[in-house]
């Protein structure tokens, strides 16, 4: 169907404003005018470009977007040179600076690039895996969530050359693709001799000045332990104006990469809003029903998630989808009929934070990205932390409020996820209120006063002050006395603590050193929950504000998860109402209890071995359980995978796997579950509608393609 005189006369309109823009060197306004123009392309059911639109994207290094079928030759011959194997079927055109940097790597340079959230990096990390071949690949990620986004994605293209490995139980192979977070990461520095390359993505999170969390000390160290095993480092971050020196990036090239394959529309609010809250929250309603396509909508905090979705599910009618009731009916049935999400399910709104399951995060992703699923994600700070999705629209509800602040480099983070390369060539920014001013980042990493008593002070003297060497060696004589030199060798050598706070471990260290019979107690761990109260209490004492809860809420709650296997967590709430204790805070303890409970047991279990082997207790078994969530362990791990427990639960009950079996590993589960397939599961009696969607995308991410 041929173009209107408009439209025709409209794009050569564009293209001649933005050669205009080429000839006066303004390349980067120039790309945006493109991508705009693009974007006109799209709205206006125009299915090919003109040799002129090709040429412009030629000269503004936007090569993905050029179409061969209607290029010059030299642009054909262009497109061919920029093309690369990404372990696709078809091989991918890169555009002009992820070639660049793919080019870095493949002569072995160490690179650190700050490049926007549209740069498209993983299609570099995968172009580098199938051009090179390396052996051995870790990739560390900042989520649990994350990790199974980058499996789903390495799985699906080198399974059949990479044993694909994300927990810490599984053996490796000749050729190996390691994906972990930090903490799980280190638990492989003394498994793995070398590796060819480590990827750090989001590196950023290792800089306590621009990252206020507790886990920085546990990305540092494995920088700094694995990094030294490595022929290769590739550290990836976005929004970064420059990388300071420090010893963690040494003999790294530094890239700046301000290429956008998408363009950002800002529209700010926050003016006329200003402190008004009730017109803050027309104003949401009014986008909310006006907005086409998928939403998300950033809250900031967990109150103001409950605000926001306390708004919309008031102010919002059910829409006819029939995948979403049966997601409100899952949901109901399997966590609380009451509870909001199954409310706003209806009506095509999902939450996303960092406390709820992991595979409920994973499978609202999944639904945002269906046609008939969510169009609308409301969320905290772990959509830009915990995956990779993008939307038409981004609406910042808050950038500020009590406890909480949103600074420049995590706000363009946020509003980095509007629009998709391919899908939405302009992305939609709603601000609600006031943005932060602009600010460089220069970037800086330190060494924690944490790490510094779990480090070799001769093998990584590079990382070390003279000062921090000196506290270093007095500690070492101070632990040395304590533990002895075994395993105060092995904590510095290995992963080290857990709780990554070498500190407190010291006074616990101290005092089981000094006082023994205050950690007799432990011993009660070993029976049933009537007897953990004091033993519990102890550990509790041990990291003062730590818990998130009270003392003898956070005791309840750990006797009470004890169930978790056997018992529904309907069932479990049931028991926890005595306590106050609902299905939110149900969320956010039990992620206390596997992470930070976890991991304190851990280094207690650690230290007692060394420093009480005469007590005769151990407490091994119990820190196992805590850290799986008193579930069996390839359950727990499942559920990262994106399988629910309950549906692991009606798989148990039906015969097909013992996970109650002290003989299997995560390994051996998974390789269960291929012979099993998806039909058979599917046909159990008691797999309602909603667990068959689910369990399609659980096999989808094993690349079983279900029937």
């Amino acid at each position: 169907m041929p173009l209107s005189d408009k439209i025709v006369n409209d794009i050569f309109s564009q293209c001649q404003a933005i050669v205009s823009l080429l000839n006066n060197n303004q390349e980067a306004e120039a790309r945006q005018q493109t991508i705009i123009l693009l974007d006109y392309h799209q709205k206006n059911g125009i299915s090919e470009l003109s040799p002129l639109c090709n040429s412009i994207l030629r000269q503004t290094g936007l090569y993905p977007y050029m179409e061969e079928q209607t290029s010059t030759f030299s642009d054909r011959l262009l497109m061919n040179c920029f093309k690369v194997d990404a372990g696709y079927q078809e091989d991918v055109v890169l555009h002009r600076d992820q070639f660049l940097l793919l080019r870095k790597l493949l002569e072995g340079k160490d690179i650190a690039v700050s490049a926007p959230t549209s740069f498209g990096k993983s299609f570099v990390i995968d172009s580098f895996i199938r051009i090179k071949k390396p052996s051995n690949v870790m990739i560390i990620v900042p989520t649990i969530a994350l990790t199974d986004e980058t499996r789903r994605r390495i799985y699906k293209k080198f399974a059949t050359e990479y044993k694909v490995i994300t927990t810490t139980d599984t053996e490796p192979s000749e050729r190996n693709i390691f994906i972990f977070p930090q903490e799980r990461a280190l638990s492989w520095v003394e498994k793995i001799d070398n590796l060819d390359i480590l990827i750090i993505d989001e590196f950023y999170k290792a800089s306590a000045q621009l990252n206020n969390d507790e886990r920085v000390p546990a990305l540092v160290k494995a920088i700094i332990k694995i990094g030294s095993k490595a022929k290769q480092r590739y550290f990836l971050a976005p929004n970064i104006s420059s990388l300071e020196d420090n010893p963690f990036t040494k003999g790294m090239e530094f890239l700046r990469l301000d290429f956008s394959t998408v363009f950002l529309n800002k529209t700010d609010y926050s003016k006329e809003i200003g402190k008004d809250e009730k017109k803050k929250g027309e104003t949401l309603l009014s986008l909310n029903n006006s907005l086409p396509g998928k939403t998300l909508i950033f809250a900031g905090t967990h109150s103001q998630v409950e605000k926001v979705s306390t708004l919309l599910s008031a102010n919002t009618r059910e829409i006819d989808s029939e995948l979403l009731v049966s997601f409100s009916e899952w949901l109901g049935k399997n966590y609380e009929y009451n509870w909001r999400l199954p409310i706003l399910a209806k009506r095509g709104i999902g939450i996303h934070t960092g406390q709820l399951h992991r595979s409920l995060s994973q499978i609202q992703v999944k639904l945002f990205e269906e046609e008939r699923g969510l169009s609308r994600l409301v969320s905290t700070s772990s959509i830009i932390e915990g995956v990779n999705t993008s939307a038409e629209n981004v609406i910042v509800w808050t950038t500020s409020t009590r406890g909480f602040s949103l600074d420049s480099f995590s706000y363009k983070n946020v509003i980095g996820r509007a629009g998709r390369m391919f899908r939405h060539f302009v992305g939609n920014i709603h601000v609600l209120q006031e943005a932060p001013d602009e600010a460089p980042v220069n970037l800086n990493i330190e060494l924690p006063e944490q790490v510094v008593g779990e480090i070799d002070h001769d093998k990584y003297a590079g990382y070390l002050s003279e000062e921090q060497i000196r506290a270093i060696k007095q500690q070492e004589a101070e632990m040395t006395d304590l533990l002895g030199g075994e395993l105060y060798t092995k904590i510095k050598t290995g992963e080290g603590f857990q709780t990554s706070n070498s500190t407190a471990m010291r006074g616990i260290a101290v005092e089981m050193k000094e006082k023994p019979e205050k950690w007799d107690k432990m011993s009660f761990l070993a029976y049933s929950p009537d007897y953990w109260d004091n033993a519990l209490y102890k550990l509790l004492y041990t990291r003062p504000g730590w818990w998130d809860s009270s003392y003898s809420k956070f005791v309840a709650f750990v006797k009470i998860l004890s169930q978790n296997w056997e018992r529904t967590i309907p069932e479990l709430l049931y028991e926890l109402e005595k306590d106050d204790i609902g299905i939110d805070e149900f969320f956010k303890l039990e992620r206390t209890v596997t992470f930070k409970l976890g991991s304190l047991l851990h280094d207690v279990d650690m230290l007692q071995k060394s420093i009480l082997p005469q007590a005769g207790f151990d407490i091994s078994g119990f820190a196992y359980n805590v850290a799986h969530a008193f579930l069996p362990a390839a359950v727990y791990e499942l559920e990262e995978y994106g399988l629910p427990r309950m549906i692991s639960r009606k798989i148990q009950n039906a015969g097909f796997i013992n996970f109650n079996s002290p003989d299997l590993t995560f390994e051996k589960s998974i390789q269960i579950m291929r012979e099993i397939g998806p039909q058979k599961i599917k046909g159990i009696e008691t797999i309602d509608a909603f667990d068959k969607y689910i369990i399609d995308y659980f096999f989808e991410g094993l690349n079983v393609r279900a029937q």
